[in-house]
């Protein structure tokens, strides 16, 4: 797979508590540059972000994040509150307390109040593999099924582990045609991208894919 094939799949992303200004700019001049998918940013970076950038590239942001405990309607307002701003795309995390108890049409209701506070964005669901069984993980492919959502995506990049790729498998077994895969989170190689791509991965969350990009560039080899 051509490198420029792998970087369009990219959500180029800066999430760190610590990012200013300055930072988030660059990662938006990279996403320019190598034709990203989009780039993922904190919320009160949105709308400078989107003005920064126009319509040169898709600028997404995260809400509920990292942890998915606040409320259905404190989600919903950041959601409408972050496409206000100029997003478009949102990555909301689930509340994944409901999962572990098992009340999957709740998280799936959450969501589907999400999605409508979207206003016709994208949507990725967060579930976070790293905390759940795999029946969890199963059940909320469905749960995230018919919530309407656009993505199903595995790792927030904040709790233990990051995406693998058993679990990309999992999703693409489980969730309907219409739902597509986000992995995310540790993905820092060339050869674990394709292998995302190949089991089913629509999108990667990633920084280090760009890093390597522009490092080859410098090489005179892209």
């Amino acid at each position: 797979m051509e490198l420029s094939e792998i970087l369009a799949k990219c959500d180029h992303t800066l999430l760190a508590q610590t990012a200013t200004w300055d930072e988030i700019r660059a990662v938006c001049d990279d996403g320019m540059r190598f034709h990203c998918a989009s780039v993922c940013i904190p919320a009160s970076f949105v709308r400078q972000a989107k003005e920064y950038v126009g319509d040169r590239l898709p600028i997404c942001t995260v809400i509920g994040f990292p942890n998915g405990y606040d409320t259905t309607a404190a989600k919903c307002f950041m959601a409408t509150d972050a496409v206000d701003n100029g997003a478009d795309e949102v990555d909301m995390v689930i509340n994944i307390g409901w999962a572990k108890e098992g009340r999957f049409d709740a998280v799936r209701d959450e969501i589907a109040a999400v999605k409508a506070a979207c206003k016709g964005r994208l949507l990725k669901v967060i579930i976070e593999t790293c905390l759940l069984t795999d029946e969890e993980k199963i059940a909320l492919c469905g749960a995230v099924s018919d919530s309407g959502a656009d993505y199903i995506k595995t790792s927030t990049g904040f709790s233990k582990a990051g995406a693998t790729f058993h679990d990309v498998a999992l999703f693409a077994a489980h969730v309907a045609p219409h739902v597509k895969i986000k992995a995310a989170g540790g993905i820092s190689s060339l050869e674990d991208a394709e292998k995302f791509i190949a089991l089913g991965a629509s999108r990667l969350g990633t920084s280090r894919i760009v890093k390597l990009a522009k490092a080859d560039t410098s090489a005179g080899n892209y």
